[in-house]
């Protein structure tokens, strides 16, 4: 039930998600795989998925007959999310996630859950204005001043930094406590990070963080 990709992945999800959110993550994510009624929706886009996973609770009748049966891969167990289920079973340089914000609140928060445990390659997730990874422990990005560098801790972490207008530097960051919202950078910027670090970036900065990935 794995998918091995050479080349970076689009990954769908169940919420609404536009034409234009699609066009974006294709540009640099360029193989298609969706989670559950994601199908769905790449389906209703002209799109192929090369690989659905998911427990099959939603997806449709037309989706099962449409995508070849070798591309499906239900999974009954209930003990993870469709999200979760999709990445600990893709292989890629890095994955675009959207679909995955804007219905629910709760599967939204399970997604970020998801990606503060650090699974499967490296994952941003499309949300809105916003482009959101787990920030891995060295990480350099080439940013304007002024562009927006959010830090949210899902638990214990701390880190150091160049580059932003307030640096993070022998701070103890918790979900309870202090967090890093609506930092700025100065130029370019460099992260140190230990302990999951959520990164959130406006969404024109989706290539250059993919390329720092």
């Amino acid at each position: 039930m794995r998918f091995t990709s050479a080349r970076p992945v689009t990954l769908i999800g169940g919420a609404p998600v536009s034409r234009a959110d699609l066009q974006q993550a294709l540009r640099l994510a360029p193989v298609v795989a969706a989670a559950d009624s994601g199908a769905d929706t790449a389906l209703s886009h002209g799109l192929m998925p090369a690989a659905v996973w998911g427990d099959f609770d939603s997806i449709s009748a037309r989706a099962r007959t449409e995508i070849p049966a070798e591309n499906q891969h239900p999974i009954a167990e209930q003990d993870s999310t469709d999200f979760e289920k999709c990445l600990s079973r893709l292989g890629a340089p890095f994955i675009i996630a959207l679909g995955f914000s804007g219905a629910r609140h709760d599967h939204f928060l399970s997604a970020l859950g998801v990606l503060a445990r650090r699974i499967g390659p490296p994952c941003i997730l499309i949300a809105g204005e916003d482009a959101i990874t787990l920030a891995p422990p060295h990480l350099a990005l080439d940013l304007a001043p002024g562009t927006r560098v959010s830090l949210f801790p899902m638990g214990p972490a701390s880190g150091s930094s160049t580059g932003l207008k307030w640096p993070i530097d022998g701070l103890a960051f918790a979900p309870a406590g202090r967090s890093g919202t609506s930092n700025e950078a100065t130029g370019p910027v460099t992260l140190e990070c230990e302990g999951p670090m959520l990164l959130i970036l406006p969404r024109a900065e989706l290539p250059r963080l993919a390329a720092a990935l």
